[in-house]
């Protein structure tokens, strides 16, 4: 793959005036904070006249007195991630990164994602809906241990937890639905994990992920520095080749549009099985975007123009 194919040949002065948004009230809020500013700095380093919004109760007076001619959505989670902030901006006139609103409300919703998945025969691991303490007996008899409990739509992997008997079980329940009121349980997959990501219709080199926590955490994601990253992937051809595909398939059944990041696991038998996809991933130093794209030839300033001209290119 090329790396002139994913970079913007546009004029910087072709985006006029950018807001960067990011920071938001979701649980994710800090790692926005950290994505956004890293954002604002590459875009003005190249010349885009940028300035940021800490998006908040204000939000609608910025878009009222504000010049935005249009937005680059670093908002992770609920409120910026999830569709409500892209028909805000749709409702505005205002072009934006990344994907729509219907993409967006998809993949924020893991439950709805798997169901999406299933319909179109694509691997997901086996699950089920905890909603009470009798929920959580069912889902052990049914899918038995270990298990992995998420809050349905949360990123970050806030509110997650690896579970190994029933009480475990009842309590990652009661802990994730402090973070949302629909709580997902999964069969827990043995094996490596990746994560792919996707510009401007190409996917990106696979990245290989290794940590000695239990499962690749909000701490093994942000913060420590024992997170392993391997790219070459370490697959043969053939298999990075079937990963691939799968993550575009993932992103198209889903809807997605500009760039996205694809998480999978892969089993003891090498099977691929999918985990979520992610509309709005992190642009932190500890990110995986960035990483995958300086594999396939761009730097971050490169990175950043090529997903803002997206925004130009399919909705302005």
């Amino acid at each position: 793959m090329s790396a002139e194919i994913l970079k913007s040949n546009l004029p910087v002065t072709a985006f006029g005036r950018v807001a960067v948004l990011f920071g938001g009230k979701s649980a994710e809020r800090e790692v926005s904070l950290n994505s956004g500013n890293a954002v604002l700095k590459a875009l003005q380093g190249a010349g885009v006249d940028a300035f940021g919004i800490d998006v908040g109760d204000d939000f609608l007076g910025h878009l009222l007195n504000e010049k935005i001619d249009r937005a680059f959505i670093v908002l992770h989670g609920r409120g910026g991630e999830d569709g409500s902030m892209q028909g805000l901006l749709e409702c505005a006139g205002i072009p934006y990164t990344g994907s729509g609103i219907l993409a967006s409300a998809l993949a924020m919703d893991k439950l709805r994602t798997k169901q999406v998945w299933q319909s179109l025969g694509l691997p997901t691991p086996r699950h089920a809906v905890l909603a009470s303490a009798d929920d959580c007996r069912a889902a052990a008899a049914e899918l038995g241990f270990p298990l992995i409990v998420k809050p349905a739509h949360e990123g970050s992997s806030i509110g997650m937890a690896k579970v190994d008997d029933v009480d475990g079980l009842i309590a990652a329940w009661q802990n994730a639905s402090q973070f949302d009121s629909q709580v997902l349980v999964e069969q827990w997959i043995h094996g490596p994990e990746y994560t792919i990501a996707l510009l401007r219709g190409q996917v990106l080199p696979p990245i290989a992920l290794g940590t000695p926590h239990s499962f690749y955490d909000y701490d093994a994601k942000y913060l420590a520095n024992d997170t392993q990253y391997r790219i070459p992937c370490g697959l043969d051809v053939a298999k990075e080749e079937e990963l691939k595909l799968l993550s575009a398939q993932a992103c198209e059944a889903v809807g997605t549009q500009g760039w996205a990041r694809v998480d999978v696991m892969q089993d003891a038998g090498g099977q691929f099985w999918l985990l979520e996809v992610n509309t709005v991933p992190g642009m932190t130093d500890h990110s995986l975007v960035p990483m995958a794209a300086r594999a396939a030839g761009l730097d971050f300033q490169q990175l950043v123009l090529a997903i803002l001209a997206d925004s130009l290119e399919t909705r302005g």
